[in-house]
Protein backbone atom coordinates (compact mmCIF):
# COMPACT_ATOMS: atom_id res chain seq x y z
CA UNK A 1 0.00 0.00 0.00
CA UNK A 2 1.15 3.55 -1.07
CA UNK A 3 1.64 5.86 1.49
CA UNK A 4 -0.05 8.99 1.54
CA UNK A 5 1.78 12.19 0.62
CA UNK A 6 1.58 14.96 2.36
CA UNK A 7 2.72 18.43 2.43
CA UNK A 8 2.74 21.07 5.55
CA UNK A 9 2.68 25.00 5.10
CA UNK A 10 3.99 27.33 7.79
CA UNK A 11 4.33 30.81 8.26
CA UNK A 12 3.35 31.51 4.29
CA UNK A 13 2.45 35.22 4.38
CA UNK A 14 1.71 35.59 0.35
CA UNK A 15 -1.79 33.82 0.22
CA UNK A 16 -1.71 33.37 -4.32
CA UNK A 17 1.69 31.57 -3.27
CA UNK A 18 0.19 29.41 -1.23
CA UNK A 19 -3.12 28.54 -2.99
CA UNK A 20 -0.65 28.31 -6.24
CA UNK A 21 1.53 25.61 -4.27
CA UNK A 22 -1.26 23.82 -2.86
CA UNK A 23 -3.37 23.71 -6.35
CA UNK A 24 -0.03 22.31 -7.87
CA UNK A 25 0.20 19.66 -5.14
CA UNK A 26 -2.91 18.57 -5.10
CA UNK A 27 -3.28 17.81 -9.10
CA UNK A 28 -0.26 15.36 -8.11
CA UNK A 29 -2.36 13.74 -5.58
CA UNK A 30 -0.72 15.09 -2.56
CA UNK A 31 -2.90 16.54 0.85
CA UNK A 32 -1.78 19.90 2.11
CA UNK A 33 -2.38 21.05 5.40
CA UNK A 34 -2.05 25.16 6.46
CA UNK A 35 -0.32 25.06 9.69
CA UNK A 36 -1.73 28.30 12.31
CA UNK A 37 1.37 30.25 13.90
CA UNK A 38 0.90 28.93 17.37
CA UNK A 39 1.13 25.33 15.80
CA UNK A 40 5.16 25.48 16.57
CA UNK A 41 4.79 24.03 19.97
CA UNK A 42 3.45 21.05 18.33
CA UNK A 43 5.44 17.94 17.54
CA UNK A 44 5.84 17.09 13.67
CA UNK A 45 3.59 14.26 13.77
CA UNK A 46 1.19 15.38 16.00
CA UNK A 47 0.50 17.58 12.84
CA UNK A 48 0.93 15.59 10.17
CA UNK A 49 -1.81 13.13 11.96
CA UNK A 50 0.21 9.96 13.06
CA UNK A 51 -1.37 7.77 15.59
CA UNK A 52 -0.39 7.69 19.46
CA UNK A 53 0.87 11.70 19.11
CA UNK A 54 -1.08 13.92 21.70
CA UNK A 55 -1.38 17.86 21.32
CA UNK A 56 0.95 19.74 22.96
CA UNK A 57 -0.03 21.46 26.52
CA UNK A 58 -0.21 25.72 25.91
CA UNK A 59 2.35 27.14 28.06
CA UNK A 60 1.95 31.07 28.50
CA UNK A 61 5.50 32.64 28.65
CA UNK A 62 6.15 30.33 25.28
CA UNK A 63 6.84 32.61 22.59
CA UNK A 64 8.48 31.70 19.15
CA UNK A 65 8.29 33.86 15.64
CA UNK A 66 10.07 32.62 13.06
CA UNK A 67 9.99 34.63 9.70
CA UNK A 68 10.30 32.21 6.94
CA UNK A 69 7.94 29.89 4.96
CA UNK A 70 8.39 27.02 5.84
CA UNK A 71 7.18 23.59 3.45
CA UNK A 72 7.45 19.99 5.48
CA UNK A 73 7.07 17.03 3.12
CA UNK A 74 6.02 13.73 4.31
CA UNK A 75 6.27 10.12 2.16
CA UNK A 76 8.40 12.58 -0.90
CA UNK A 77 11.91 11.69 -1.44
CA UNK A 78 14.29 10.76 -4.16
CA UNK A 79 12.97 11.11 -7.32
CA UNK A 80 9.18 11.96 -6.68
CA UNK A 81 10.87 15.05 -4.30
CA UNK A 82 12.45 15.85 -7.49
CA UNK A 83 9.18 16.03 -9.50
CA UNK A 84 7.45 17.65 -6.80
CA UNK A 85 9.98 20.48 -6.69
CA UNK A 86 10.19 20.42 -10.57
CA UNK A 87 6.13 20.98 -10.58
CA UNK A 88 6.01 23.49 -7.95
CA UNK A 89 8.75 25.79 -10.45
CA UNK A 90 7.27 25.36 -13.36
CA UNK A 91 3.83 26.05 -11.70
CA UNK A 92 5.58 29.30 -11.33
CA UNK A 93 5.73 29.01 -7.18
CA UNK A 94 8.51 31.54 -5.95
CA UNK A 95 11.52 29.59 -4.15
CA UNK A 96 10.56 28.14 -0.74
CA UNK A 97 13.79 28.52 1.16
CA UNK A 98 13.26 26.25 4.41
CA UNK A 99 12.27 22.56 3.26
CA UNK A 100 12.16 19.43 5.22
CA UNK A 101 12.09 15.66 4.56
CA UNK A 102 9.54 14.11 6.97
CA UNK A 103 12.29 11.28 9.12
CA UNK A 104 11.90 8.69 11.83
CA UNK A 105 13.70 11.02 14.01
CA UNK A 106 11.86 14.56 13.39
CA UNK A 107 8.46 13.34 13.80
CA UNK A 108 9.15 13.29 17.16
CA UNK A 109 10.07 16.89 17.27
CA UNK A 110 8.26 20.23 17.75
CA UNK A 111 7.78 22.42 14.65
CA UNK A 112 10.14 24.53 17.01
CA UNK A 113 13.35 22.67 17.23
CA UNK A 114 12.49 21.73 13.40
CA UNK A 115 12.53 25.37 12.34
CA UNK A 116 15.65 26.22 14.48
CA UNK A 117 17.48 23.23 12.82
CA UNK A 118 16.86 24.04 9.29
CA UNK A 119 17.81 27.55 10.03
CA UNK A 120 21.22 26.88 11.59
CA UNK A 121 21.92 24.18 8.74
CA UNK A 122 21.24 27.21 6.15
CA UNK A 123 23.34 29.27 8.60
CA UNK A 124 26.45 26.99 8.07
CA UNK A 125 25.29 26.30 3.98
CA UNK A 126 25.71 29.83 4.14
CA UNK A 127 28.68 29.98 5.44
CA UNK A 128 30.74 27.52 3.46
CA UNK A 129 29.32 29.21 0.19
CA UNK A 130 31.31 32.50 1.26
Amino acid sequence: MKRQEQVLFYQFQDDEKLALACKTLHKMGIVTKILQPEDWREKVGYLLGAKGFQPAKAKDEDNFVFPHEVMVLQNIRNKRLDEVLLALKNAGVPHIRFKAVVTPFNTLWTLRRLCETMQKEHGALAEQAN
